[in-house]
């Protein structure tokens, strides 16, 4: 199996003992926190941190990246105590051993992105300068609603700051969620700055979430492109099938034996159908 397979296992449980037990069986030996005992990572003491730590090493589990919520807020609300969340958030990163932050590009009141672009910009450029100091690299998530949410947009944001410290999470069914263009365009667009990688999938019908390779988000043809390439950083599952309406569709193809119920089972099936992907 690639070695370098991560996932958001709070959508596993919110238990972290759950979480890192379901990983273990699953043979993941990284994880992406984000929801850690009902907590978001961020918001953890440093103790806590520490704790967590503690807790990792007992499972064997590694940290692929800090799933944090940094730039997940409007571009019109505080930057200064925000910047203090960032430091805290690089402080817990480096107790959990992680070179990584996801980061995103603040929400955009009525989508006028050209009237709050110098602000995300310059925030941006501040946020990686921090990073820059404190030795850490910041991964941008095109997320759905922020500045960056489409390929375009996402560029400017990398050209701007120009930095090695900030570079780029590719997200397939946020993508499409958008109405973007995954393959080829964002993806050609954007793959001198993509780091690491989501794997999820959507559609775009009703920009509803789905097992990877089941969607719109051309899922093959990307992993087959960075395969091709040599790529070698993680790809971290977010399956996001909590509400998936399909599922049952599935209950009687090999995807669906003998899974577990609840968010154990819809993570592993996502994890089996990419699995199929990457191997295949």
């Amino acid at each position: 199996m690639y070695n370098k397979m991560s996932g958001f296992s709070d959508e596993i449980n919110k238990d972290v003992d759950i979480q890192f037990t379901v990983l273990n069986k699953l043979g993941i030996k990284y994880f992406e926190p984000r929801g850690i005992n009902g907590t978001n990572v961020s918001d953890l003491t440093l103790d806590e941190a520490k704790a967590l730590k503690e807790k990792m090493n007992e499972y064997g589990i590694e940290v692929s990246s800090i799933g944090s919520p940094i730039g997940k807020i409007q571009i019109t609300d505080d930057f200064e105590e925000h910047k203090k969340k960032l430091i805290h958030t690089i402080e817990v990163a480096k107790i959990l051993g992680s070179k990584y932050i996801r980061v995103f590009s603040f929400f955009i009141p009525d989508e006028k992105y050209a009237e709050y672009k110098d602000e995300v910009l310059r925030r941006m450029k501040e946020m990686t300068d921090i990073a820059e100091k404190m030795d850490i690299m910041l991964l941008h998530e095109n997320e759905k609603g922020i500045y960056g949410d489409v390929a375009d947009r996402c560029k400017e944001i990398f050209d701007f700051v120009n930095s090695p410290n900030l570079r780029g999470v590719f997200d397939m069914a946020n993508f499409v969620q958008c109405g973007e263009t995954t393959y080829p365009y964002a993806f050609n667009l954007l793959r001198p700055h993509i780091e690491y990688m989501h794997i999820k999938d959507a559609l775009y019908s009703d920009g509803s979430v789905v097992p990877p390779g089941y969607g719109d988000g051309k899922v093959k043809e990307i992993i087959a492109e960075l395969k091709a390439s040599g790529y070698d950083g993680f790809y971290s599952m977010e399956p996001h099938l909590g509400s998936f309406e399909g599922l049952a569709a599935l209950e009687l193809t090999d995807e669906m034996e003998k899974l577990p119920e609840g968010g154990e089972g819809t993570f592993t099936l996502a994890f089996n159908t990419f699995m199929k992907i990457l191997e295949g």
